[in-house]
């Protein structure tokens, strides 16, 4: 049973490196049940991999990840049963070419949960009604657009009823015109109170969607709070620099 207010997710003083480049300094985040974390910055900042370790698929070498206050960074945790608690997309949609839309969304329910075929179908379908593509369950991925290849991802990992929901710059390959019907689905989740954790470079969308952002520069949390504070009072002159080459670029607008 978790404990009342133990947030989802928790980074604890997480540090990584590759070979002698520390990537992540001492990085202390909290994750809210139904909350939506923003991780913005610079390319090379360390968002991806603070995604990475948090889904397992890199190890961290100090500090602690806990997941609903379990140490999934433990030597003894199941890390495959970690994982079947936490969705991930990434920008790269990765379906399976062979496979139909369907085939894609329901292959974890039923080889790694368990579900029925019928049973995993039927959810399948009722998500991909829900986010408008219904009529391209028997489609494989290559005739679909990149949009819409993004909106099966998602939905993918929401047909194993994740714990948390990783989005690890979902609109990064997209054409501009295919971003908004994206980020349309992230709002929709959002107000269903799935939880969140999403690094973004639309800042427009992090303002209007984040319960929390933080801001990293080499590796370090530099700036982390409510998006009005972060977005409207930054309290570090790098992210006041950031904010305004974003600014400068027409990258604050609302998406």
């Amino acid at each position: 049973m978790t404990a009342p207010g133990t947030p989802v997710l928790r980074l604890e003083s997480v540090r990584k490196s590759f070979g002698d480049q520390l990537v992540l300094r001492d990085i202390s985040i909290d994750v809210p049940a139904h909350s939506v974390t923003a991780l913005i910055g610079a390319s090379g900042s360390g968002k991806s991999t603070l995604m990475r370790c948090a889904n397992l698929l890199e190890e961290i070498d100090d500090g602690a990840i806990l997941l609903d206050g379990e140490d999934i960074t433990d030597p003894r945790a199941d890390q495959d049963a970690v994982r079947r608690r936490i969705g991930v997309v990434f920008q790269a949609y990765n379906l399976f070419p062979h496979m139909t839309v369907l085939d894609n969304i329901t292959l974890a329910p039923r080889r790694v949960h368990g579900v029925g075929r019928a049973e995993a179908e039927a959810e399948a379908l009722g998500l991909l009604e829900r986010l408008g593509l219904a009529a391209k369950a028997k489609e494989y991925p290559d005739r679909l657009s990149g949009g819409q290849q993004q909106r099966v991802a998602i939905v993918r990992a929401l047909a194993t009823k994740p714990r948390l929901l990783l989005l690890d710059e979902i609109t990064a390959a997209l054409d501009p015109e295919l971003v908004g019907e994206v980020l349309a689905v992230v709002r929709d989740l959002k107000t269903q109170g799935m939880t969140m954790v999403l690094s973004t470079h639309e800042m427009g969308f992090a303002r209007e969607v984040a319960d929390q952002v933080c801001f990293l520069d080499a590796g370090v949390v530099l700036e982390q709070g409510p998006p009005e504070q972060v977005f409207g009072d930054p309290q570090q002159e790098r992210t006041r620099r950031f904010l305004r080459r974003i600014v400068a670029a027409g990258r604050l607008a609302p998406q």
